[in-house]
Parts: structure tokens; sequence; C-alpha cells
């Protein structure tokens, strides 16, 4: 099969070069793309100085709008299944098989890579799980499924969903919203458990006050996107 991990980099240049040397040593089979989401730091020198495979964003367009570029290059090239994990260091690239399979087996549409399941490694602070827990309820309420780790950006879609996230994605704070697309177009999400390291370099996005602007924004997204997506089954790929 054809994998490519997707790593949408926002002044990581603390981390990228770590991330893309785990990367390049998983082996054959599976490529990767450094999404530059218009950094401004010295991030790009970084990874042309390591010839790293990335494209640079002519602005900047936030998480969701650099993932989305990656799912576009996906089927553009062809590949059978995208990754997405973090450019800053916080997803370990030796769980990526473990979501290629399920995948790969057609246990699923999405894979999550989930850190509450097993509950090792690091699991974010107090604030930012209770509100995960609140966003974990809503998705279930609006759409039936029960996905533990809502926010966590290690994820994997095949071919279907590739396609998918690749003309409709969130582009501010996605990933609970994506689920709920999934589930709208037919889809199955399933979580594996995986541990995540706490971020080494750089800030987060969310965080203080932002914690709560983020709740009520995501809140509304989820609730908006249930509602104006209509529900239909799987198409054939």
């Amino acid at each position: 099969m054809k994998v490519l991990v997707i790593v949408p980099a926002y002044n990581e240049s603390g981390s990228i070069e770590k991330v893309v040397d785990s990367l390049q040593n998983l082996g054959d089979g599976i490529d990767y793309l450094v999404v530059n989401d218009c950094s401004t730091d010295c991030e790009e020198e970084i990874l042309l100085k390591i010839s790293a495979n990335h494209i640079v964003l002519p602005v900047n367009l936030g998480i969701g709008g650099a993932v989305q570029a990656g799912y576009q290059y996906a089927v553009a090239h062809d590949y059978d299944v995208a990754i997405q994990i973090d450019g800053d260091g916080q997803h370990d690239p030796a769980y990526i098989s473990k979501l290629v399979e399920q995948v790969a087996c057609g246990e699923a549409d999405m894979v999550i890579g989930s850190r509450f399941i097993t509950k090792e490694g690091f699991q974010s602070s107090g604030l930012r799980r209770t509100g995960i827990t609140m966003l974990s309820a809503l998705i279930r309420l609006m759409c039936g499924v029960k996905v533990y780790d809502v926010t966590s950006g290690f994820r994997a879609t095949n071919r279907y969903m590739t396609k998918v996230f690749a003309d409709d994605y969130a582009q501010d704070f996605p990933e609970p919203e994506a689920i709920v697309t999934c589930v709208m177009h037919g889809g199955k999400v399933k979580e594996v458990p995986v541990v995540m390291r706490e971020r080494e370099t750089g800030t987060s996005s969310i965080h203080s006050f932002k914690s709560i602007y983020y709740m009520i924004k995501v809140s509304l997204a989820v609730i908006l996107k249930r509602f104006t997506m209509k529900k239909g089954g799987k198409k054939s790929e």
C-alpha cells in the first residue's frame, strides 16, 4: 500500500528536523510531506538543509488548511492511506503501522491514535481533558459514535475519506469536526491506543482563556456541521 504521512508545520524549527528524521527511518512504502504553513521562523531553511519533501503554502492557512493541502496532495499522487501527525514531535511514528493496519484490513475509514485508552504517556492538562470529555459527549449525542480522544491530530484515512477531506475539511481546530464529517459521509471511525509525548519546543495554539473560546467555537461547529450536512451512505471508491 502507498502511505503518505502529512506533517502540518507552523514555526516548528525546534522539532521539525527530528520529526523528519524519524519519518525517513520508517522504510519503503511510507512517504511523507511536510506542509510549511508560511512559517515565520527558520523552519524553511531547516527543511531545505535536510532536503525534506515539503511544500510551502503562499499564505498562512492554519492547521485545517495545511492538513487539507496534504490530503489534496495524497489524492493527486494516488495514495492508499493518508496519515496526519503533528510537527511538534508529540506523535511517535512507531505507531503509524498500527493505524495503517486498521485501515488496510477495512476496520475503519478513519483511525484515530488515542492517548486515553491505555492512559499512558502525556495526557494533556486537566482543563483540556475536561474540554475533550465534553466534546466527546457532544459528538456522541450528535452522531452516535463514542470517540475518546476527539482532538487527537494523529489519524489515518483510507482513499475514500482522504478524498472527502481533500474537498471538505474544517479550517480552524478541525479534528472534532472531521469526526462528524466522516460519520455524515457514511464512514466508520475507530480508535487505537498510542503513547504521546509532551511538546518539547514551541507553544500550543490553545492555552489559558483561548481554551474557553476553543470549546465554544468547536462545539458550535460540531452542531452546525451535524445539522447542515445530509447523512449519506459510503460511496464506492
